[in-house]
């Protein structure tokens, strides 16, 4: 998939772990670590906003897109 998420760099970065973050963001465990593995199908603005609000950050440093047709 070429949306790429940087979930887990941000939590680092801010030194906060997958409960914490679940905790701020009102998320469960589960749901959050689908969307830290990359599998989640869908991200709500709302839980987007939450997470960036908690985490400190920008939607941009969570999120990223990568071509995947490109040759590198």
């Amino acid at each position: 998939m070429p949306i790429i998420v940087n979930l887990d760099v941000m939590m680092a970065r801010r030194k906060m772990s997958l409960n914490e973050l679940s905790e701020k963001v009102d998320i469960t465990l589960s749901n959050l670590s689908i969307l830290k593995t990359g599998k989640a199908k869908a991200v709500r603005f709302t839980t987007l906003e939450a997470i960036c609000k908690a985490l400190d950050c920008q939607p941009g440093d969570i999120l990223e897109y990568r071509d995947s047709d490109v040759n590198q």
